[in-house]
């Protein structure tokens, strides 16, 4: 079992950032490919960016070039850097993981946290 607990979200302004981080308890955090999800009302979950095991990066075309995702073994806590963060990226962020590769398919992680809240203004 892997337990994960997300914090960072918050209030923002358009063009403005927030750092997100997701702390896992439980089992090898370095065994598992880490994602971050978002769901915003009315719309289904969608893929935003993941990080592998060995560390290598995968980001969702609307995203790329302004949010990085990264990984901390030593403190088993992957983190989204948001910049440039737009009105219609207000969600409630997810993070994820699971014990294979990183895929884009949220019905294939195995563990899920209970969301923050990312809000942001026009």
């Amino acid at each position: 079992q892997v337990q994960l607990v997300e914090s960072g979200g918050g209030l923002v302004q358009a063009g403005g950032s927030l750092r997100l981080s997701c702390a896992a308890s439980g089992r090898t955090f370095s065994a598992y490919a880490m994602a971050w999800f978002r769901q915003a009302p009315g719309k289904e979950r969608e893929f935003v960016a993941a990080i592998s095991r060995t560390g290598v990066r995968y980001g969702a075309d609307s995203v790329k070039g302004r949010f990085t995702i990264s990984r901390d073994n030593a403190k088993n806590t992957v983190y989204l850097q948001m910049n440039s963060l737009k009105p219609e990226e207000t969600a409630v962020y997810y993070c994820a993981a699971r014990s294979e590769g990183v895929v884009m398919d949220a019905r294939r992680y195995d563990y899920w946290g209970q969301g923050t809240q990312v809000t942001v203004s026009s």
